[in-house]
């Protein structure tokens, strides 16, 4: 069986809190070190390596884990939008994906981000949109996302953190 096979996919729940926290805790850290001054990166870790409790209960959160543990963690939101006819069309926010760091490579941001697309899609969504941090963008591009152009997150005390917002049709 491969690796991939050995993978699984579920909806997180309340109670994967404290998973996901030490998933964003270990993973955080190690991946965005190398694309973020150190002033930005000793601000900004401590409050983006916090799970967001109403994610884990929106059902559109999804876990992979692997051999029991958690491997990889993300899902989507939904944001209705008008055009100029007044026409709503549905676009969905990429929230929160990450993979451990020690398992990245392996396939499973891909198939994590495969299966909230198609989740997303499902659900109507005909765009995502995503937050990218400076690490992910080439990993979003590979998965079809376009850069619309920089950003700057804003946490809480003020502090910016650097970003890149993509978007992808589905």
């Amino acid at each position: 069986m491969s690796d991939l096979e050995a993978l699984s996919i579920r909806t997180a729940t309340p109670d994967d809190l404290g998973a996901v926290d030490a998933l964003f805790q270990r993973s955080y850290p190690a991946l965005l070190r190398p694309d973020y001054p150190p002033s930005v990166y000793v601000t900004s870790i401590p409050i983006i390596s916090r799970a967001q409790p109403a994610l884990l209960e929106s059902g559109t959160f999804f876990l992979a884990e692997r051999e029991g543990r958690v491997v990889g963690a993300g899902g989507w939101t939904e944001a209705a939008q008008g055009n100029a006819r007044g026409v709503r069309r549905s676009v969905g926010h990429l929230r929160h994906v990450v993979t451990d760091h020690r398992r990245t490579r392996q396939g499973i941001g891909c198939a994590l981000v495969s299966y909230v697309m198609r989740d997303a899609a499902r659900a109507g969504v005909v765009e995502l949109r995503c937050q990218s941090t400076l690490t992910a963008v080439p990993f979003y591009r590979a998965m079809g996302f376009e850069e619309v152009g920089p950003i700057s997150i804003e946490l809480p005390r003020g502090i910016g953190f650097p970003a890149v917002l993509m978007r992808r049709p589905l």
